[in-house]
């Protein structure tokens, strides 16, 4: 697994701070990267590529998915956020725990996820599934997926 370098925002300098980080790491001016929100409750992020699971170093995790970032003034800002994790795969209710460590961060977090995704894993088949429009069949054999949250 390709090696990729995390970052953790923290305190009242913790936007700059992250704006330099995009620019040290040639992302520019707007990225979308990869995030997780620590069993802490602390945000951290690794470049778009980087898979969740190693984001998070192997732990268990609040929340994970695709954050974008504009920097504005030397500053990054949220654009939008997603929970968008196969690694993962967590559920939509994960948002208050973003809201959260976005904050702590010391950045302003949006309404809600521009995109929820809903994840299960087919008993069938072992597959994961995004349910879309609210069919829960597996996409790989499709059979039922269950209603509730499967992954663990």
């Amino acid at each position: 697994m390709e090696e990729f370098e995390r970052f953790e925002p923290e305190g009242p300098g913790a936007a700059a701070a992250l704006a330099a980080w995009m620019r040290r790491l040639g992302l520019g001016d707007w990225a979308t990267v990869t995030y997780v929100v620590t069993l802490e409750g602390r945000l951290r992020v690794s470049e778009r590529f980087c898979e969740h699971v190693a984001c998070a170093q192997g732990r268990d995790v609040l929340a994970a998915g695709e954050l974008s970032l504009v920097v504005d003034k030397g500053r990054a800002e949220v654009e939008s956020v997603t929970n968008q994790s196969t690694g993962y795969c967590p559920e939509p209710r994960c948002f208050g725990a973003v809201a959260a460590a976005l904050e702590a961060a010391g950045l302003e977090a949006p309404e809600g996820f521009e995109h929820a995704f809903v994840f299960r894993r087919c008993e069938a088949c072992g597959g994961i599934s995004i349910v879309k429009e609210g069919v829960f069949e597996c996409a790989e054999c499709g059979a039922s997926l269950p209603q509730a949250w499967n992954f663990g």
